[in-house]
């Protein structure tokens, strides 16, 4: 099982190189391995790409080791698909290849295939053995897991609070929380994220772009809630410079019939009903529109809607060393702590719900 451990660990490591590229499909990395050595080794690196299998046998036979497959082992995050979508089936692709065995991390979510690329493999007489570093798999593609078993985005609260549990100035006067460097790991979260959301006052009041500037990586997808359009069209998140959703109780436009985000128009409208609780409308509508992870930033009314909804996963809270004496109260963190995390002068400490 050691052995097993370090392989899928190199089979891990290659699959965080997909972060931020490969949504809604997982991150999956692959190894091949023959007598303790690697021979061939890919990840999936582009949505609508080939798939990590195709990478390293890609891998192996441009290293001249193709004649080693019948005595190899795969190493694979993810069970290899059963089931042609953008590319064909790894599993068929393994089984072609002849491999002695795959180890597997997870088993696919998706109920309509999950176990079917195992069976495939295993009809032919390759061995598998699966759950090898199940919950580091977990972990990496929990934004696919939510997706698949829970029909919602994956949902990540973020906010910056001063010393004295502050989010602001009740005025909206501007005020400097957090640092430079926090401001970089904020960015980087950014692009790791299919999209960004923040409420009516936050986007009034603060002008965000919430797009990424101080990393290198993909714009998200921009929500506000604007429930009776009132947002003036001179604020950045309607300069249509990026696909943005305005989550409102009055129009949809723009919003197409085709399930993929990569189809919204530079901003679009998303008319939800009055009487239903706005966050699992939205996040029907998000899943339906396969934006799998939702990084909210603010304000406390949007933070407090998704606590008192139960619909998220995650907190990052940012505690800055400035006080001001009195403003807008934080939210109080819920769940179970995870950890902290110095950031320049800043304290970022991290919640997960229960």
């Amino acid at each position: 099982m050691e052995t097993h451990n370090q392989w899928m660990e190199r089979a891990l490591q290659l699959a965080e190189y997909g972060r931020g590229a490969v949504s809604p499909n997982p991150m999956v990395g692959c190894v091949i391995v023959h007598e303790g050595r690697i021979i061939g080794e890919g990840w999936h690196r582009a949505y609508g790409g080939p798939h990590a299998e195709v990478r390293a046998i890609e891998d192996t036979d441009a290293k001249g080791n193709s004649h080693l497959l019948p005595q190899a082992t795969a190493y694979v995050t993810l069970e290899p698909c059963s089931h042609t979508g953008k590319t064909p089936p790894c599993a068929d692709l393994l089984v072609s290849r002849r491999l002695k065995k795959v180890v597997i991390c997870n088993n696919d979510p998706n109920p309509l295939v999950s176990g079917r690329g195992i069976r495939r493999m295993q009809e032919v007489g390759i061995e598998v053995e699966r759950n090898v570093l199940e919950a580091r798999g977990l972990e990496l593609n929990k934004r696919f897991f939510t997706a698949m078993t829970l029909q919602r985005p994956y949902v990540i609260l973020k906010w910056a609070e001063t010393a004295d549990g502050f989010l602001g100035y009740e005025t909206g006067n501007p005020v400097q929380i957090s640092g430079a460097l926090s401001g970089m790991r904020v960015h980087q979260w950014r692009t790791e994220e299919d999209a960004i959301m923040v409420g009516f006052k936050t986007a009034l009041m603060d002008n965000p772009r919430l797009n990424v500037r101080h990393w290198t990586g993909t714009n998200p997808v921009r929500i506000v809630t604007d429930k009776h359009l009132q947002l003036p069209e001179h604020l950045h998140l309607l300069d249509h410079s990026q696909s943005t959703i305005v989550v409102n109780y009055d129009r949809e436009t723009g919003i197409p019939a085709e399930p993929e985000r990569y189809a919204l128009p530079s901003t679009a409208y998303l008319k939800i009903d009055e009487d239903r609780d706005l966050i699992a409308q939205l996040l029907e509508a998000l899943h339906r529109r396969k934006i799998q992870s939702v990084l909210v930033e603010g304000g406390a009314a949007v933070i407090n809607a998704f606590f008192e909804s139960g619909l998220w996963d995650e907190i990052r809270r940012c505690q800055g060393r400035l006080t001001i004496g009195n403003g807008v109260p934080a939210p109080t963190p819920r769940g179970v702590f995870k950890g902290s995390e110095p950031i320049g002068d800043d304290l970022w400490t991290f919640y997960k719900r229960v």
